[in-house]
């Protein structure tokens, strides 16, 4: 059970023709009215539907799908800030705040996947302005709650439902990996997931911004900024986004992916890469103060770093999945895997030694490596059901009947790798909270990255580059699809 993988950004995939899609067609599709806001007709890899018009729809449902993913990101890591307000007076320890930041990163894992099958339940636009609408509750419940005298149960509930957040990038994913055409998933998917993942050092900028200013006794204002944002979010999406046919009755997908094998691998190295880079996002500040404490002994001091991890993976995540389309997504993971334990190696060494510098270099790379591994990885999730849908019209079946069921497959594992990759960023948090709690030290947790790595690196390989791989078909890899 393994694929060869790589792909080129015109065929789709190395040495084998593009994706079964109809004859080309030179009707424009038809752009929707504000009322309707339902395209009726949607052949993204159609040539001359595309060039006719299905372009330019599709670059403005991206727009505005990235502005409402980039709100609940910052949303869904907001206590990975607030938690530097939270001072003595708070009289909550280095452990507690671990918690603080794993519980909504728990709640946002679990909704990815009735957020993925909303989409195709409700529509993209509709569900779109829904979810952002929701944004607002955890954001007036922290602005009301974060004083002196509050509860540790209480920081704990309005903690765990800014989890909402988190749900918002899988349906998005789901929605737009729909909207482009097989040979510009890659790059697509790349700046939604990265334009939502610059949610996390913006929110992280902001409460620098509040901390350098108003002081660390207002953390309140660090919310409030975002409530007029979640409703321009969500005005634009209600306004500009449009609904798929195609996204109606995809409820049994989700049965179908369940089933196939390459779903959980998939799952696997999305833990590795997206689990990291949201997991270090969190916890990258407390790590600070915590294990070099005599060097940030103030949150302004912790804050102006915290933020530049997350804003470089995010920043190189459509790079990511730009070579994937040019490389093919398992070479790139592969050698994204590779690097990410060189990195933690580095990270480990320079924490045994208390060496700030080598610390932050090694961090930093973290980020940048995540970043590039989450791009790689979502470019191969369509690509196995593409090389599915081309079996399938080998053995007779209807060309635009495979492509469907690739794309509604596709969106339903890009929704199950999202949730189960989540729960990667709970892991780290409480490999922190634990190994920090019992040896004073983030050690034992950066030994565990490492061996997490070495396993990524190792099935990457082995399902998917090896000579003994497997295309996804069941055929041998040897002159076959290669992911």
């Amino acid at each position: 059970m393994s694929t060869a993988v790589n792909s080129d950004p015109t065929t789709g995939e190395a040495g084998t023709p593009a994706a079964p899609h109809p004859a080309p067609s030179a009707s424009a599709p038809s752009d929707p009215s504000a009322d309707a806001r339902l395209l009726a007709d949607w052949r993204p890899d159609d040539d001359a539907f595309w060039a006719a018009g299905g372009a330019r729809i599709a670059r403005r449902n991206l727009v505005h799908s990235v502005l409402s993913e980039h709100i609940g990101f910052s949303v869904w890591s907001l206590w990975s800030v607030l938690v530097l307000f939270l001072g003595p007076e708070y009289g909550i320890d280095a452990a507690g705040k671990f918690t603080l930041t794993a519980l909504p990163t728990a709640l946002g894992a679990f909704l990815r996947l009735p957020y993925t099958f909303a989409v195709a339940r409700f529509g993209g636009r509709n569900w779109t302005v829904f979810s952002a609408l929701l944004l607002l509750v955890p954001t007036v419940l922290a602005g009301i709650v974060l004083t002196p005298g509050v509860s540790y149960g209480t920081l704990l509930a309005v903690a765990c439902v800014a989890g909402v957040g988190g749900g918002n990038f899988a349906s998005s994913m789901a929605n737009i990996n729909a909207f482009y055409p097989q040979r510009l998933k890659g790059w697509a998917l790349g700046v939604n997931a990265g334009g939502g993942n610059l949610g996390v050092p913006v929110v992280q900028l902001i409460g620098l911004l509040v901390l350098a200013t108003a002081g660390a006794a207002h953390p309140r204002l660090v919310p409030l900024v975002y409530l007029p944002l979640i409703v321009l979010a969500a005005l634009g999406a209600a306004l500009r986004m449009d609904n798929l046919p195609a996204h109606r009755g995809d409820r049994g997908a989700l049965r179908d992916v369940v089933r196939e094998p390459h779903s959980w691998v998939m799952s696997l190295l999305y833990i590795g890469t997206f689990g990291s880079f949201i997991g270090f996002g969190f916890a990258f500040g407390q790590v600070l103060q915590v294990q070099f404490h005599d060097q940030f002994d103030t949150p302004v001091k912790a804050a102006g770093l915290t933020f530049l991890g997350p804003l470089l993976g995010s920043l190189v995540r459509p790079v990511g999945g730009r070579m994937a389309d040019r490389w093919g997504g398992a070479r790139v993971t592969l050698a994204t895997f590779a690097a990410m334990a060189a990195g933690t190696g580095t990270v480990l060494y320079a924490s045994r030694v208390h060496s700030l510098p080598l610390f932050l270099l090694g961090f930093t790379a973290l980020f940048v490596l995540s970043g590039v591994g989450n791009g790689s990885t979502y470019k191969m999730i369509p690509a196995v059901f593409q090389a599915r849908a081309r079996a399938a019209v080998e053995a007779g079946t209807d060309p635009e009947q495979a492509e469907r069921d690739a794309r509604r497959r596709s969106s339903a594992l890009i929704g199950l790798a999202g949730a189960v990759g989540a729960f990667g960023g709970v892991l780290v948090n409480l490999a922190f909270r634990q190994s920090f709690l019992i040896t004073a030290s983030g050690d034992a947790a950066y030994a565990a990255f490492l061996a997490v790595y070495a396993v990524c690196s190792a099935v990457t390989w082995a399902v998917y580059l090896s000579p003994r791989a497997l295309r996804p078909t069941g055929g041998p890899a040897a002159g076959g699809t290669r992911i």
